[in-house]
């Protein structure tokens, strides 16, 4: 009922030169975007660039294999191409890499793309390069960018199944960003990269999330004017979700609270489990997944993110840019949007009873915590879609 309450409210191809030369006058571009479609932080990244980069007049094409969560409703010029995967007796697994590859050359020849925009390296890269390959030999070039995000590089991208040709299809493209400072490093150290590493961090629409709570919704979660919590994740392990649990469950026995939680995914049983055996079952709502955080965001006084690593944290940030202080691990590039007693506060990984004391000194009182909010919503226009947009526009003009 309350996840249904949230929804509601809310041929002959033309010289490539010529083509080029007047996009190029005109300032517009044709961009080919190819990412995973999920609630995740890079699809959600990747979709909200393509989606700025249409509303300033370019052409935008996603390829994917299925329509990314944040492009729901009609926007001139974007465009949407799914990637069919045939699937044969013969084939265990279906060769979603060698269909992407091929939907990819489609694409940009039909729609003479200008450049290729992919991001998380696994398998969009070595499928990019595929169809850079293919293209060349017909007589196209095709810039490819490659935009690393996290776990591409810091957990699945160092397993040696993935480790060679991540490594040769990340050196292969034209020019590389990673969202966060931590993230270029961290790459540069696992892996054998030549070329340089371009920092361009997530961004967040600032103006979208700062609205006024629905009150309705915050009558729903907390009748009683409870402090909200709220946590956001795909529920994988590493988001270390079973923290969350433990940190309301202490704020909980000092203030009264109430915990929504919002996203799904493997370990979300076992927080249910645990929020039983803490006897705060009751004061926690799992609300699934859901696409309008900036109707959610609004309602809450704290956000919690005790992940174990975290290339950069666009959750967070979506938080504060809605005026909610954080309370965070200092793992990854979380260091890079929470200022430690300014905005929010920060933990070791695992250490609850820090974590603890420091939303309890932020939930303390209203003075206090609209000293947070405020400080966080400020923080937040740093990280403004209209800030970092136009560093892409750049670094794609290069191309040009």
């Amino acid at each position: 009922m309350l996840v249904d309450f949230f929804k509601i409210s809310g041929k002959p191809k033309p010289h490539k030169t010529v083509t080029l030369v007047h996009h190029y006058k005109q300032n517009f571009m044709k961009i080919g975007i190819v990412c995973y479609p999920t609630f995740g932080g890079s699809g959600v990244l990747a979709t909200e660039l393509g989606k700025a980069l249409a509303q300033k007049g370019h052409m935008v094409h996603f390829i994917t294999y299925q329509q990314p969560v944040r492009l729901n409703g009609f926007i001139p010029n974007i465009f949407y191409h799914e990637v069919q995967v045939p699937t044969y007796p013969l084939f265990d697994y279906p060769p979603y890499e060698t269909a992407l590859a091929s939907t990819m050359v489609d694409v940009i020849k039909n729609n003479k793309l200008d450049l290729l925009h992919v991001h998380y390296a696994i398998p969009h890269a070595s499928a990019a390069y595929m169809a850079k390959q293919i293209l060349k030999k017909e007589g196209y070039e095709i810039p490819v960018i490659t935009t690393l995000h996290g776990t591409d590089i810091t957990l699945v991208g160092r397993d040696k199944t993935y480790a060679p040709v991540v490594t040769f299809s990340i050196n292969e493209s034209d020019a590389i960003t990673a969202v966060s400072e931590n993230l270029r490093m961290e790459t540069f150290k696992h892996f054998d990269i030549k070329k340089e590493i371009e920092v361009i961090v997530n961004f967040v629409d600032v103006s979208r999330f700062q609205r006024q709570p629905i009150n309705a919704f915050k009558k729903v979660i907390a009748p009683n004017g409870e402090r909200i919590l709220l946590h956001a994740s795909n529920f994988r392990k590493i988001k270390r979700v079973q923290d969350v649990v433990k940190i309301f469950a202490e704020v909980n026995k000092q203030i009264p609270s109430k915990l929504l939680f919002v996203g799904d995914g493997p370990e979300r049983s076992t927080a249910e489990d645990l929020a039983r055996e803490l006897g705060v079952c009751d004061e926690i709502q799992f609300v699934g997944k859901q696409e309008q955080m900036e109707d959610i965001m609004p309602i809450a006084d704290l956000f919690l993110l005790t992940s174990e690593y975290e290339s950069f944290g666009l959750a967070a940030l979506e938080a504060m840019a809605a005026g909610v202080p954080v309370v965070s691990t200092n793992a990854g590039g979380l260091s890079e949007i929470v200022t430690d007693g300014d905005n929010g506060y920060m933990g070791d990984v695992g250490d609850v009873a820090t974590m603890s004391k420091h939303a309890l000194a932020i939930l303390k009182d209203d003075n206090t915590l609209n000293e947070f909010k405020k400080r966080a919503a400020e923080h937040a226009k740093k990280f403004d879609i209209s800030k970092i947009i136009p560093l892409y526009e750049k670094l794609y003009e290069r191309f040009l």
